[in-house]
């Protein structure tokens, strides 16, 4: 059960923000047990008195990297050695990595090689092959932030687009529509829940990103399906509102 399964966290605090974690904790509850919480960073630098702020109250390790070298970035070669660590030991289900840095994107392919779900969270500055790589990503400024944010693009508050919004988005409607597609039954009709596995599959698409918890409320908002409920009205079923 998703309930049971074993996630490690590893953070590279030099480059994302200690704001969401609060946010990024209660996501990753949705899915398993966070009992790997690692925060990787140079412990001695000024740059970080916001995340030791944070370690305590989150139960979080602080992993110790010195900056031997001017130049280098010992934080990241110290937590892919960190994560590789953990693939090997056996006793993690899923990744989690908190960065905003596009150099551990072959970690990422490394992990799903292995079998592991990676789940992303990083900085709307977080470059795409990245964000592709994972096999979910959320930008942490969609997450509960305890601190105001600044600096933030205007499209990455947290309020739900809306429909227009949502429909004027091309990659986002085909994505919809293909899964939907995908995943239809004899009847055309779609159950929402393998919609968004076939999603899962194929992107690192999170409804977070789009200021929905869920996918069914996106799907509503968008109109771009007829909607029935089956099951008692447990289970959400769509069919492109074209072909009704």
């Amino acid at each position: 059960m998703a309930g049971e399964q074993r996630i490690a966290l590893l953070i590279d605090c030099d480059n994302v923000s200690h704001n969401s974690i609060e946010g990024v904790l209660e996501e990753l509850a949705k899915y398993g047990v966070v009992n790997v919480r690692h925060a990787h960073g140079d412990w001695n630098s000024p740059l970080l008195s916001g995340w030791i702020e944070k370690l305590h109250p989150n139960a979080i390790r602080p992993m110790q990297q010195f900056a031997f070298t001017k130049g280098k970035n010992a934080t990241d070669s110290a937590m892919i050695i960190d994560a590789m660590d953990l693939l090997y030991s056996g006793n993690i289900d899923l990744f989690a990595l908190m960065t905003s840095d596009s150099d551990f994107t072959p970690l990422v392919l490394r992990l799903l090689e292995g079998g592991f779900p990676v789940y992303g969270f990083g900085e709307q500055k977080t470059p795409r092959p990245f964000v592709d790589a994972c096999s979910t990503f959320i930008y942490t400024e969609k997450l509960y932030c305890e601190e105001p944010v600044t600096d933030i693009p205007d499209d990455s508050s947290q309020v739900p687009r809306c429909r227009n919004e949502l429909r004027s988005d091309t990659a986002l409607v085909n994505l919809l529509r293909n899964a939907a597609e995908q995943s239809s039954e004899d009847d055309g009709w779609s159950l929402l829940g393998r919609v968004g596995h076939y999603m899962s599959n194929k992107s690192s698409f999170s409804s977070i990103n789009y200021g929905y918890n869920k996918l069914g409320d996106l799907v509503r908002a968008s109109e771009l399906f007829s909607i029935e409920m089956r099951g008692n009205g447990t289970a959400m079923y769509i069919r492109d509102a074209r072909k009704s």
